[in-house]
């Protein structure tokens, strides 16, 4: 059996959201598989995913930018070690900066940013180094997203954590805003149920058929509450099928409707997402220095 220790415990509390004693159950008995232990606490539990997506790990910001004719826009994320120095305007800057180099340009691989000369004359990589030497901190480029539209582009920044741009046709500019925003606070997989992979379904119906199992109802009723949950799954998760977030009696779907509109595809970056930070202990962390004064 896997030695569960107090980090995979506290690792799997923070997916689930669920208490200590039922991830060190599930741990052991999953013999220390943590993907196959938060399966196991979803069936358990009812809850409906890992919360370890939305965990904001790293510091930095979101850079964006869209063009005059709306019709090329990029996202960039740059990420620093705290939270103080992603506050700097001169990060912000570069930033934007870094977005508008990538739209104009047609840059799309973040290893073809070094070399590119920003509007100063410089390269993105000596200013990039420029700001480490003046902030104190490492500054690093992680990814980059650009668009290209017959359409129409607009973007969406809350503050400078999260960045949206939403490819749209028909609708107006405050349509694209509205569609932006809300992407941003309800955060969707995608557009529509179309675009949900067979593999991550099959996985989600395997879930709550165990989930409706423990019912006891017979087999036709759990079938049938199982699709009732797919259907809410798929709603939760795709854009045309969230609830506005400024008028929740109508959905995205049918707002698009009203408009005689269609978005295309949109971009997400939440600045952090998927990176684990280090996690600091101050008094080990003293503690580790004055054994070294010794």
């Amino acid at each position: 059996m896997a030695d569960i220790t107090a980090s995979m415990v506290k690792e799997l509390r923070e997916m689930t959201g669920l208490g200590m004693m039922d991830c060190k159950k599930a741990l052991a008995e999953t013999d220390g598989d943590m993907k196959a232990a938060e399966d196991l606490l979803r069936i358990k539990s009812g809850a409906k995913a890992s919360k370890a997506a939305g965990r904001i790990a790293a510091e930095g910001v979101i850079g964006a930018y869209v063009s005059a004719d709306g019709q090329c826009g990029a996202l960039i994320e740059v990420n620093c070690e705290t939270d103080f120095v992603a506050r700097n305007e001169d990060i912000i800057d570069f930033a934007r900066k870094l977005a508008e180099l990538i739209a104009t340009k047609n840059l799309t691989a973040i290893t073809a940013l070094s070399d590119a000369l920003l509007s100063s004359g410089e390269t993105v990589e000596a200013v990039r180094k420029a700001l480490i030497m003046k902030l104190g901190e490492n500054i690093s480029i992680r990814r980059c997203g650009r668009h290209a539209t017959k359409g129409q582009l607009a973007y969406y920044l809350h503050g400078t954590k999260i960045g949206v741009m939403v490819d749209y046709v028909g609708g107006d500019e405050a349509l694209g805003k509205d569609i932006a925003m809300h992407i941003a606070a309800s955060k969707p997989v995608c557009v529509s149920k179309e675009q949900v992979s067979a593999d991550v379904l099959e996985h989600e119906r395997q879930i709550f058929t165990a989930q409706a199992a423990e019912s006891g109802k017979p087999a036709n009723i759990i079938e049938k509450m199982v699709d009732g949950r797919i259907a809410k799954y798929l709603a939760e998760i795709t854009l045309l099928g969230q609830p506005f977030v400024k008028d929740p009696e109508q959905t995205i779907e049918k707002l698009l409707a009203k408009k005689s509109a269609k978005v295309n595809s949109f971009t997400m970056f939440i600045v952090g997402e998927g990176i684990e930070k280090k996690s600091e202990n101050f008094a080990e962390e003293v503690k580790a220095q004055m054994e070294q004064a010794k």
